[in-house]
């Protein structure tokens, strides 16, 4: 058993253009991680064949695009995304967001660009 944070998890990566990450729970069946996106940064487009996921935003709004729809998600708010739907998340703010991503099972091998 180990307490994780920003100053101390997992592992850290870097993803996208200039976006952080922070693994807190790493395991087959579950991940938790939390993300950083600088202001106009976005995800590319794709989708996951086994594993859902759940996003909550900690600090700003981002805009999701989940199969044909596109949702803005606040502060304080998540969506809920299952295998096999298109998704990915962008920040079109002035603003860097933070948002907690969990997955079951982990996204390791399981993603599919569009």
């Amino acid at each position: 058993m180990k307490k994780v944070s920003i100053q101390e998890p997992l592992k850290h990566y870097q993803w996208g253009d200039g976006c952080d990450g922070w693994n807190f729970v790493d395991e087959t069946s579950l991940s938790v991680k939390q993300e950083r996106m600088p202001a106009g940064t976005a995800e590319a487009l794709h989708y996951h064949q086994y594993a859902q996921q759940f996003f909550f935003m900690r600090k700003g709004s981002a805009t999701f695009e989940i199969d044909t729809e596109m949702l803005m998600v606040n502060e304080q708010e998540g969506i809920h995304i299952n295998a096999g739907q298109k998704h990915r998340i962008i920040n079109n703010t002035g603003s860097e967001i933070e948002f907690i991503l969990a997955s079951q099972p982990s996204t390791v091998n399981d993603r599919v660009n569009i």
